[in-house]
């Protein structure tokens, strides 16, 4: 991969030059190099990624526990089927059902038709997992999905039924596709990115694991510390901040290099 940095706004004072991390897939580097470095993909046409504060599921490392033992149970009678995107039919009913969920979930028009309609016409995604209500021959959900076989599985948009909420629908998808997966014997899965605390509900798998910069951690309290620290104004970057150091790594700065996954070759 080839890596460039864009820059941010600067911070002089306190001697801090931010950048974004992009990274550009080279030929025949598979999708999953660039996810196991804790890269996302900036673009549907999956040729630019971002580093970013990622959340993913080592499957290896996943059980059930007694928490999506209930939230499984709840959808027990919903089916999950998962079909390649050259089957899927993109239906007028589908398309007006996915925006009517985005205008409630996102905002109105935040996800325009035109923007929707290019969603599922793009290389990111490869699959998706729908969900039937058996009962009512319903069908009342679908997670759009990026498959590398056997390897990674990347979770993107999920779509549903918002009548469904006292069934936790939403948090039913994502477990039943963890679950499903793990079964599958997949690698990963990838959940998306984890910035605020409403978003720490993706980390209650067994396995679960986040991208902090420099190396994959499964230790949720840095994780909480994170996202508590973004709500401060700040006058240190994360490795320069003792309290994280010493709290996290024992204040030993060389773990960072030894953690990290990139190496500049010449």
């Amino acid at each position: 991969m080839k890596i460039v940095f864009s820059e941010y706004k600067s911070d002089y004072q306190n001697y801090i030059f931010p950048y974004a991390v992009w990274a550009f897939p080279e030929k025949r580097e598979s999708a999953s190099t660039l996810f196991a470095h804790g890269f996302l993909p900036a673009s549907r046409e999956m040729d630019r990624y971002y580093l970013c504060r990622q959340i993913r599921v080592r499957l290896d490392k996943f059980s059930p526990s007694s928490e999506n033992r209930r939230i499984l149970r709840k959808g027990k009678d919903i089916e999950a089927v998962l079909v390649p995107s050259a089957e899927f039919e993109y239906t007028a009913k589908r398309r007006k059902a996915f925006k009517t969920y985005a205008d409630i979930k996102f905002g109105k028009d935040v996800m325009t038709y035109k923007r929707l309609d290019s969603l599922f016409n793009s290389k990111i995604i490869t699959h998706f997992l729908i969900f039937t209500d058996i009962a009512q021959k319903e069908e009342v959900g679908a997670a759009t999905l990026f498959i590398e076989s056997g390897k990674l599985v990347y979770y993107y948009y999920a779509f549903y039924n918002l009548n469904y909420y006292a069934r936790n629908l939403g948090m039913y998808m994502m477990t039943k596709a963890t679950q499903y997966f793990a079964e599958q014997n997949f690698d990963f899965i990838y959940l998306g990115t984890c910035y605020k605390r409403n978003a720490i509900y993706k980390t209650q798998f067994k396995g679960c694991e986040f991208f902090n910069g420099f190396c994959w951690s499964d230790n949720i309290k840095e994780l909480k510390y994170l996202i508590k620290r973004d709500k401060h104004s700040l006058d240190k970057h994360l490795l320069e901040t003792p309290e994280f150091c010493e709290k996290f790594y024992g204040n030993d700065l060389s773990q960072f290099a030894l953690k990290s996954p990139f190496t500049l070759k010449a």
